[in-house]
């Protein structure tokens, strides 16, 4: 299939203009070449480039590199640019506005408060300046937008930033996240958060199976008790096709399916990362056609030069999904997501549905 379900090719602009849903959105990873350029010259921070293009294209280049430790060394430059309350105020309130001029109506955005403190910010500070920005850049826009607090997988502060987290539910907070180096860190590492979390009845997604296998996903839905995967691609390492095209799934893989755990893909961060070779080859037709709960994110936007239009694009060129396909992901999207549940049904039947409906036609 190459078609979109009115039988002709879907120009960028009408995937543009279809509702959107994005549940993994770093916002250190989303900021724009020339607010990088601008705080770095307002702190003295050094940038490996002087111009907007150039630092773009540096980005770009050191984030493909296969590797999802070299990917993350990119984002010194951006959290390094991030350590004042007016900095983190101005990346929040332009990621918003970004979101929503591609069509998002409804975004969860993700950030470690931790690591924006080297200039003695609190984390309180760093979490109001954020929520602040999201409010203002998302006002008098079609968007719904909330954060995730995200602790890192590499320090020992997990339970204090789920305390953060929690104590900031009703003010823009919708959950926690773990996210950084994988291999090595396993998420049984922060058990004691993720049962704090649970006896406060509080969401949280967890970074598993991008660069590690199996057995990240299954210490993250077994023992930690996680709602959704953080990328979770890696759960096709527990698929085997045979040749007649036959999917046998493992038992995690069948447990992860049944209970609907979602799957917060991000496919060409994931050929960034290393964790699939290229995008013809990434298993999210596979996991879609086997009936998984499947997402499509940008991951970080910046350092893999997309957004929730060039992903959904990159889908219809690459597997031939056309309008009632990226309902069907953005359906799931709001399905999965962290936000009440009467706000998710309300989304998504005034909403996508009918923004959805008005371009099929």
């Amino acid at each position: 299939m190459t078609k979109n379900d009115t039988g002709s090719s879907l120009g960028l602009e009408t995937i543009r203009r279809v509702p959107k849903v994005v549940l993994h959105d770093h916002l250190d990873g989303g900021l724009r070449p020339t607010t990088v350029l601008d705080l770095a010259n307002t702190t003295g921070h050094r940038l490996p480039a002087t111009d907007a293009d150039g630092l773009a294209a540096w980005f770009q280049r050191g984030a493909n590199r296969r590797d999802l430790g070299l990917y993350l060394e990119t984002f010194e430059h951006t959290v390094g640019v991030m350590q004042t309350p007016e900095a983190c105020y101005r990346v929040a309130a332009e990621c918003a506005t970004d979101l929503a001029a591609e069509g998002c109506v409804y975004a969860e955005v993700r950030f470690a408060p931790g690591l924006h403190t080297e200039m003695g910010m609190a984390l309180e500070e760093v979490l109001e300046s954020v929520l602040a920005g999201f409010a203002d850049g998302s006002a008098d826009t079609g968007l719904t937008i909330r954060a995730l607090v995200t602790a890192m997988r590499t320090s020992t502060d997990s339970r204090e930033v789920a305390e953060l987290a929690v104590r900031y539910r009703d003010r823009g907070v919708v959950g926690f996240d773990i996210a950084g180096r994988e291999s090595g860190y396993p998420p049984t590492l922060h058990l004691e958060a993720f049962q704090y979390l649970q006896r406060e009845n509080f969401h949280f997604t967890i970074h598993a199976g991008e660069a590690f296998g199996p057995a990240s996903i299954w210490e993250a839905v077994q023992f930690c008790g996680a709602e959704r995967l953080g990328h979770g691609v890696r759960i096709v390492d527990d698929i085997n096709v045979d040749a007649d095209g036959t999917a046998r799934l493992g038992r995690l893989a069948a447990y992860v399916r049944d209970r609907r755990i979602p799957l917060e893909l991000c496919p060409t961060s994931n050929v960034h990362t290393g964790a699939v070779a290229d995008l013809a080859s990434h298993p999210i037709g596979l996991l879609r056609s086997l009936g998984f709960r499947v997402t499509v994110n940008t991951d970080n936007r910046l350092m893999s030069n997309v957004s929730m239009t060039s992903e959904m694009a990159s889908l219809h060129e690459t597997f031939g999904w056309g309008l009632s396909d990226l309902q069907w992901l953005t359906v799931n999207a709001l399905k999965s997501a962290f936000l009440p549940f009467d706000e998710r049904l309300n989304l998504i039947e005034n909403t996508v549905k009918p923004g959805y409906s008005a371009l099929m036609g």
